[in-house]
């Protein structure tokens, strides 16, 4: 939780890209060590969710242009 108010907080306001760089590999070594504790194929997940993701900005984008 902390890595990623890190995160947020260097984010909304004026940033180092090195520190941005960092917090960001904080951020992802957490959600790869718990995709790994809960037995969590994250790399399946990603793509089901970005699949997800896709459809729904179609949809959205077909209905805008209507």
């Amino acid at each position: 939780m902390k890595d990623v108010n890190d995160l947020f907080n260097l984010v909304k306001s004026d940033f180092d890209k090195e520190k941005l760089k960092h917090e960001l590999s904080d951020c992802l070594w957490s959600v790869l060590v718990l995709a790994g504790e809960f037995n969590i194929n994250i790399e399946q997940s990603f793509q089901e969710n970005m699949d997800k993701l896709e459809k729904r900005i179609d949809k959205e984008l077909r209905n805008y242009k209507d």
